[in-house]
């Protein structure tokens, strides 16, 4: 019996450490951030710009945007001389509590990231303990950030998701966006011999159709956000736009190619042969030698042909082979083209200066001062390229070899 108290005396003690639900919020309390937009005005002061979920015009619905009479979000605008106070002024004009926790996408000006940088902005978002350090960073290319996120959208309700589901589509398929967190740049900017890079956005079409609930009604908005290359960031601060095989060219040499397509000639026909890469892996190491360092990117390569639009007999092994070294030649040519003007930046988006931190850290105890400089400008970068064709399609013989023979 003794044991049956004992046991109920502990029982009933320990409910006195329960918690409950002393943290609970409910949703009509809050106002849910799905996005933030930073913007620089004519004062220098900041522009921050909230898209709020409207619960009751979210669930329920259909998948698209056009599912209801009344936008799935609502914006607001405050200003501020720093991001906080930007914040807590927004929270004048809003009845209900704001909530980061579901924020998944920051999009900053390019005024902005030009001007005065990033780095000091994104101090607020790491302290806060309700904001998620994985949040999506993007950058606006020649428009507001506000602009953006104001922007409605079709397919999917919420228009955060839609952009993030476009550059995640993008990264996947065509190689020349990347990801990129708050967490992802902090790590840059404390880490020795590597700068930033971001996935930018435009807009296509007035923002100001953007905003009505009749761009989301038509077949065809009027105003829609576009991903749009990369931005190459110095010291935090926003110095160049990388588009097409510039972009990805950037994303090969740091890893991160998925899929991508790439076209070679072929005798007079241009970009007559269309190459998917289905995987590759990008290897970079260092050499020095009397306290230069040397650097070799080393591309491999696999992938199919996807198209072609010229008379070729891929049943021919001769022909494939020289498909391979066309592919070669051409990536080869593009990451060369890339690595140029990066230098000609002078800013290590590659992180060269990261692997040779870790080879020798000697050698880059004497280089890290004047690295981007001085010595990454001037740095000695071979590219070794080693394409494969797997499969033909569902085709060897082209019918435009059937119809040129038949001539």
């Amino acid at each position: 019996m003794n044991r049956k108290w004992m046991l109920l005396l502990l029982m009933m003690t320990s409910t006195l450490f329960i918690s409950g639900c002393w943290s609970k919020k409910e949703l009509n309390e809050l106002a849910v951030i799905s996005a933030i937009g930073l913007d620089l005005n004519e004062e220098g002061k900041y522009v921050k710009t909230l898209q709020i979920i409207n619960p009751g015009n979210v669930a329920g619905g259909l998948q698209g945007g056009g599912g209801g009479s009344n936008p799935s979000v609502t914006v607001y605008k405050a200003t501020g001389d720093t991001v906080l106070e930007a914040h807590e002024n927004a929270s004048k004009k809003i009845p209900r509590r704001l909530y980061h926790a579901h924020a998944d996408l920051l999009v900053i000006s390019d005024k902005l990231a030009k001007e005065e940088g990033i780095v000091k902005i994104l101090d607020a978002f790491e302290r806060d303990p309700e904001i998620r350090t994985t949040m999506t960073v993007a950058i606006a290319h020649d428009v507001k950030a506000s602009e953006i996120i104001e922007t409605l959208t079709g397919i999917e309700k919420i228009p955060a998701e839609r952009v993030l589901k476009t550059l995640k589509t993008t990264e996947e398929l065509k190689g020349q966006h990347i990801n990129v967190t708050i967490q992802d740049l902090i790590r840059n900017f404390t880490s020795p011999g590597k700068e930033t890079v971001l996935s930018g956005f435009y807009m296509k079409g007035d923002s100001k159709d953007g905003k009505k609930m009749e761009n989301i009604q038509e077949s065809h908005p009027e105003a829609s956000a576009y991903a749009d290359g990369l931005a190459i960031f110095k010291k935090g601060k926003l110095i160049d736009v990388y588009k097409g095989e510039m972009a990805r060219g950037v994303v090969w040499i740091l890893d991160k190619v998925q899929t991508t397509d790439i076209e070679v000639d072929w005798k007079e026909e241009k970009e007559a042969v269309s190459y998917l890469v289905i995987r590759q892996k990008t290897k970079v190491s260092v050499q020095t030698k009397n306290g230069k360092p040397k650097i070799t990117v080393h591309v491999r390569a696999e992938g199919d042909i996807r198209e072609i639009r010229t008379a070729i007999d891929l049943t021919e092994p001769a022909v494939i082979l020289d498909i391979e070294k066309a592919l070669n030649k051409e990536i080869k040519k593009q990451l060369e083209q890339t690595i140029k003007r990066t230098q000609e930046n002078k800013s290590d988006i590659f992180g060269f200066g990261e692997k040779v931190h870790e080879a020798d850290p000697k050698t880059w105890k004497k280089l890290e001062d004047d690295w981007n400089d001085v010595t990454f400008p001037k740095l000695e970068v071979d590219v070794k390229v080693e394409a494969f064709v797997r499969r033909n399609g569902l085709r060897n013989k082209s019918y435009l070899s059937e119809m040129e023979g038949n001539r």
